[in-house]
């Protein structure tokens, strides 16, 4: 259980700092290599616990998962799915990490079975499957819930119409695997347009898919007999990103983000200019530079392009210290304000109205001793700790080790005085 101590203060960060592999795009990319029996190289894979989370799933599966050199700080890892006997993804690992559930397209398309256990609540609130089942359903599966598992059979899925509710990621990701291998074509309508989904229909395309539409709001996708190996970079992580922009921003330094790719981060980076900061970016980095004067703005999450909500907390430890006041409005998960209750303990003064939060800007915070709820929350009360005066310490940040790869040594480069100890 260790925890982070950051002595915050007036230290400005400065200089640069490399951003990771994308954990959104790294997870559904190491799942879809169950779609082929050849060996599958991904490249630039984040040191993360979701990421071993995974390795432990697709290896008890029977997935042969080369780790060696990435064990040992490399970012490359080799897959091949050329033995799977086991089809079930326990409750164990569905639990920990929701993404377990995308092992179920896949294996219904290659395996025409799977038995995946149905995942409940989190801490930032329902996300429920109901999308997965209902298209997998109308591709031709025969779908059971028996006992907390989700059970699906296919001999063969076949391609069909779907119209998703809501444009949910998971979903699309599951239902563009499933349909690489059906019989068909299947058009998904009121798709999720994320990055992550995009770099995912890139590497199915180099195995022989044939998606097209990734990154709209319809994508079509007519399937393939067989699949074969690939080799393939992830994309940048853009919530890392983000979070490293702000912490420039928050702290008035000068930072520049490598590896940020700005059309990834169009609506964050319009609200940070309406806010004051000062940015430039090119093809493969955005700079910060905060002059610590900062204006509230009011901020809404929506589904990619719109705001992310995985920026919403680090968005309002930055209008905690504003000037001014601003309405934060969380508009994809009922429980995403509960880092507001550990901010308050540091000073800010942010008041919940269900999905709303109103954010009236302070002139200085208090380091405090706080506890992590959620993988974004972590993040968000390290970034309070470095303009907080005094000494914070975050605890609970295994959460923050499931996102951010040795986000303190980072900070740590550009002048932050932060540190892990064991608590």
């Amino acid at each position: 259980m260790d925890k982070i101590v950051v002595q915050g203060g007036r230290r400005r960060l400065q200089g640069e700092v490399s951003v990771s592999g994308s954990k959104n795009a790294a997870l559904p990319l190491l799942i879809s290599s169950l779609l082929t029996a050849e060996p599958c190289v991904y490249q630039n894979i984040p040191h993360l616990a979701d990421i071993r989370t995974t390795l432990r799933l697709l290896n008890g599966l029977g997935v042969t998962v080369d780790r060696e050199a990435w064990d040992a700080g490399s970012a490359e890892l080799t897959l091949r799915a050329d033995r799977v006997s086991h089809f079930e993804a326990s409750y164990d690992l569905v639990k920990t990490m929701r993404a377990s559930f995308l092992v179920l397209g896949p294996l219904v398309a290659r395996f025409g079975e799977a038995r995946v256990s149905a995942p409940g609540g989190c801490a930032i609130g329902m996300r429920p499957v109901n999308l997965h089942l209902k298209g997998l359903a109308e591709m031709g599966a025969a779908i059971e819930q028996v006992h907390g598992y989700v059970e699906v059979r296919a001999k063969r899925l076949r391609g069909a119409k779907i119209l998703l509710d809501v444009p949910s990621v998971g979903a699309t990701e599951n239902l563009i695997m499933a349909a690489t291998l059906a019989q068909g074509t299947t058009v998904i309508e009121n798709a999720a347009r994320e990055p992550e989904i995009e770099d995912l229909a890139a590497a199915l395309n180099n195995m022989g898919a044939k998606v097209d539409g990734a990154g709209r709001d319809v994508v079509h996708i007519e399937g393939v007999d067989v699949l074969h190996g690939v080799t393939h970079r992830v994309i940048p992580d853009r919530i890392e990103a983000g979070s490293f922009v702000i912490a420039g921003a928050l702290t008035g330094g000068e930072v520049r983000v490598i590896g940020a790719r700005p059309e990834h981060l169009e609506a964050f980076l319009i609200k940070l200019k309406e806010a004051g900061v000062t940015l430039e970016t090119s093809a493969n980095s955005v700079s910060v530079r905060g002059n610590g004067k900062i204006k509230s703005v009011d901020v809404t999450t929506l589904p990619y392009p719109g705001f992310p909500t995985d920026l919403q907390a680090q968005m309002m430890v930055l209008m905690s210290v504003a000037d001014g006041v601003s309405v934060i409005t969380e508009t994809i998960f009922e429980n995403r304000f509960m880092h507001a209750l550990e901010l308050d303990r540091m000073g800010t003064d942010i008041r919940l109205e269900g999905n709303r939060a109103v954010v009236r800007g302070v002139r200085e915070l208090s380091g405090a001793p706080v506890m992590a709820t959620d993988l974004r929350a972590s993040v968000s009360l390290i970034l309070a700790g470095l303009v907080a005066n005094g000494t914070t310490e975050v605890a609970r940040v295994y959460h923050l080790d499931r996102g951010y790869e040795q986000v303190e040594k980072k900070l740590s480069q550009l002048g932050a005085e932060i540190q892990r100890v064991k608590a």
